[in-house]
């Protein structure tokens, strides 16, 4: 009996640690390749922006706020499932997004073509990759070849104040703000920074070591 209980104690631990303080998840799509690949599972911080009540979404302390270029988790209400994308805009901002070129605030991205390795599955024959420098952000953004997004201009727009706009790294396959529209700040569940493990769905699930523990904001590339 005593062995069961300690079992069910821990068992309850371990909901209320990855509720409400760090887990993992598993990334289903390539919304923000190349960045993330499909496979990746990444660490997150749920106590980055808020301390919830373990299994629920209620805010018991604000203990920070997103920055741009953070990569967050977002349970959306609209979209009905919990999104891993960008921050983009923050309160307040300005943001337009004209022929894939960005603009914040009045102030254009600069980019930089980057050849990229493809990653098994991601069709990477039809893309080109280009580094987006902006506002101390500098990331990879993928870029279709040969059939643009339906959205690759979009805004301008005002971010309101407690919301955020968010944009995939995969530019014209990604349903992000351009979809949804504005992000409510208590729709974010936490930040990642690290690629706990990867494996790769195309060929047999083998592991992708070189991504295992890899930092998502330190000049992070598909290998």
């Amino acid at each position: 009996m005593k062995s069961i209980k300690a079992l069910l104690a821990f068992v309850l631990l371990m909901v209320a640690f990855r509720s409400a303080i760090a887990d993992y998840n598993v990334v289903p799509s390539g919304s923000m390749m190349p960045t993330v690949l499909v496979g990746d599972r990444i660490l997150v911080d749920k106590m980055a922006f808020d301390l919830r009540l373990p299994l629920t979404h209620i805010r018991l302390a604000r203990l920070g706020e997103p920055h741009r270029g953070d990569i967050v988790t977002v349970d959306s209400r609209l979209a009905g499932e919990l999104l891993l994308k960008r921050v983009i805009g923050l309160p307040g901002d300005v943001i337009e997004l004209r022929d894939n070129v960005l603009t914040i605030n009045g102030d254009a991205a600069s980019y930089d073509p980057v050849a990229v390795a493809p990653a098994s599955g991601d069709g990477a024959d039809d893309a080109r990759y280009s580094d987006e420098r902006l506002d101390g952000m500098s990331h990879l953004v993928r870029l279709a070849q040969a059939r643009p997004g339906l959205r690759s201009s979009y805004g301008p727009v005002v971010v309101p104040p407690e919301h955020y706009l968010m944009l995939g790294d995969n530019r014209d396959n990604s349903a992000d703000s351009r979809y949804y529209g504005f992000f409510a700040r208590e729709e974010l569940m936490g930040r990642t920074r690290r690629i706990a493990f990867s494996l790769d769905g195309e060929r047999g699930y083998l592991p992708r070591l070189e991504r295992t523990g890899k930092r998502l904001d330190d000049g992070l590339r598909p290998g």
